[in-house]
Formats: structure tokens, C-alpha cells, sequence
């Protein structure tokens, strides 16, 4: 990622009406970069991109994110940071302003997991009447399609495995074997997955144990979404694919909205996804995780 474009710290200055005192550097990652800078009103979080090029009819990267953020936020269920502005320009791309989200060091996650657990069961009992949402965004740096479908079983094999599947191949990682049984698994989907079981939840939607963290206050605050309407179960699979989740937060979790049957046998299908969306990524590092997922379901 290159250095921050000449025009940001006038144009952020210029949005928010105030002038910019001091900035320091976040470093970027996915192809933005980050910044806080400090006003007489406080601290903020930029972040701009210097490309604007998404697939046609899509929003930029960091468009998708202000409107997850605003999604999210509305919901009123946990905190996000408060998008302050948003702009595109032609000079370098994209730029986005958040509210600056403070932390104390001295909370420990643990205790504000309970609060998290208890808030994303309150988020995800926001619901549509269709999987999806009216546009599309990015998980990490991949297109994220997110086309509404009345079917929860045909959004995830087509919006997700599918559309990982397509990509996998593209980029030469999708091995004859590995295809054939992601075919395989996509066609007997309603083996594990039942219709009239599952409704279409608000989930974060790449809640890994690096896109939460604890403000001043010791609570609970979700960032980078990659929101949509969902099972809330693909939310807690990725929650655990990784770690980074307290004790406190699965059982407050369990507690507040109970697991379904057969919530186990679900899971890696879920994980899935974001094995794919990582192999896509980040290379066949990710292959043999995918392969023993499907090797489980279809030999």
C-alpha cells in the first residue's frame, strides 16, 4: 500500500468542517490503508483506498463497508464505530471516516464477552423477509455477492460455496478431486441444511476474534463487516473457526438463543465458506482444511 494520497487529510478536514491538528499512521492491509487523526472535536479513524475499481453495479470496498456499519448500527443491538463521512474522488479513490473507538488495555476480552454474546443473540433476532441484502460487499478483499433469495439452502450453495468455487478455479486452486466433491457436497446441501428451520438473521459476517474489540467502557464493538441476512449459525462458525472468543461469549450466546439440533454436523459447512474465501486468498495453505471438511461429507 502506498503512502497516504496528498488530498486526504484536506478532503477528511474539509468533510468533518474542522482542521486536522495530527495523524498517525495505521499501516493497510487488503489495499487500505489506515490513519488516526485527531481534531479539536476528538479523534478518527480514516481509512482510503486507492481503488475504485469493484465489479459493475457493485459498491467500492469502502462504500460496502459504511453501509454494512450503518446496517449494523441501526439494528441497535451492539455498538459500532459511527460512520462520520464518506467520499469518492477521482484524484486517489475512496475515503472513509469513522468514529475513533477507544480502548482500554487493562479489560480483559473475557469480561466483556458475556456482553457480546448476549448482544450478537439480540442482533441476530433482526430479520428480513429474504437472504441477502439489497447490495452486495466484500469479505476481507473478495466480492461478496449477495443476491436476496427466498431460499436460505440455494443462497449458500450459490452466493457462497458457488461463488467461491468459481473463484477457486480462476485462480488455479481448485484441483480436479477438490472440485468434484464441492460439487458433490453443493448437490446433497439439503442432506444438513433444512428450509424451514432456518430464518434470515442480521449477522456481522467475518466475525473473527480480530474484527471485535472492547472500548473504554469494557463493551463489545463489532467492525469491517461483511453483513447480510443469514443462518445466524454461519455467524458462530466462523466465530469459532478461528478462535479468539471467550468461554463467556459461547455460553452467554447459548444462553440467550439455545442451538438447534444438529447445530454440530452444520458447522465446518459453514466454515467452509471462509476456508474457501482464505484459499482464494491466501493460497493453498488453506487446501487441506477444505479437503478434510469434504472428505467428511462425501467421502
Amino acid at each position: 500500500m502506498s503512502q497516504m494520497p496528498e488530498p486526504v487529510r484536506e478532503d477528511v478536514a474539509a468533510l468533518l468542517g474542522t482542521p486536522i491538528l495530527s495523524m498517525r499512521d495505521l499501516g493497510s492491509g487488503h489495499g487500505v490503508g489506515r490513519a488516526r487523526a485527531t481534531t479539536v472535536d476528538g479523534a478518527v479513524l480514516i481509512k482510503w483506498s486507492v481503488s475504485l475499481s469493484p465489479p459493475t453495479g457493485w459498491p467500492a470496498p469502502l462504500d460496502a463497508e459504511a453501509r454494512g456499519l450503518r446496517v449494523l448500527g441501526e439494528a441497535g443491538a451492539i455498538r459500532v464505530p459511527a460512520v462520520l463521512a464518506y467520499a469518492a474522488r477521482d484524484s486517489y479513490g475512496e475515503l472513509l471516516v469513522t468514529e475513533w473507538i477507544g480502548s482500554d488495555s487493562r479489560v480483559a476480552r473475557g469480561a466483556a464477552g458475556q456482553a457480546l454474546g448476549e448482544r450478537l443473540a439480540v442482533l441476530h433476532r433482526s430479520t428480513a423477509a429474504r437472504y441477502g441484502l439489497d447490495h452486495h460487499n466484500y469479505c476481507g478483499a473478495t466480492p461478496q455477492p449477495n443476491t436476496p433469495r427466498d431460499s436460505w439452502l440455494v443462497f449458500w450453495r450459490e452466493e457462497r460455496l458457488n461463488h467461491q468455487l468459481r473463484l477457486a478455479a480462476s485462480h488455479g486452486v481448485l484441483p480436479r478431486a477438490r472440485r468434484e466433491r464441492l460439487e458433490r457436497l453443493m448437490s446433497r446441501l439439503d442432506r444438513w441444511i433444512d428450509d424451514a428451520s432456518v430464518r434470515p438473521s442480521l449477522i456481522h459476517g467475518d466475525l473473527w476474534g480480530g474484527n471485535w474489540l472492547v472500548d473504554d467502557q469494557g463493551e463489545p464493538v463489532l467492525i469491517d463487516p461483511a453483513a447480510y441476512y443469514g443462518d445466524r449459525e454461519a455467524e458462530l462458525a466462523m466465530c469459532d473457526l478461528f478462535g479468539g472468543f471467550p468461554t463467556s461469549f459461547w455460553r452467554a450466546y447459548d444462553e440467550a438463543w439455545p442451538p438447534a439440533p444438529g447445530r454440530d454436523d452444520r458447522r465446518p459447512i459453514y466454515q467452509l465458506y471462509h476456508l474457501l474465501n482464505h484459499l482464494n486468498l491466501f493460497g493453498e495453505s488453506y487446501g487441506a482444511s477444505i479437503d478434510a471438511i469434504l472428505r467428511r461429507y462425501v467421502g
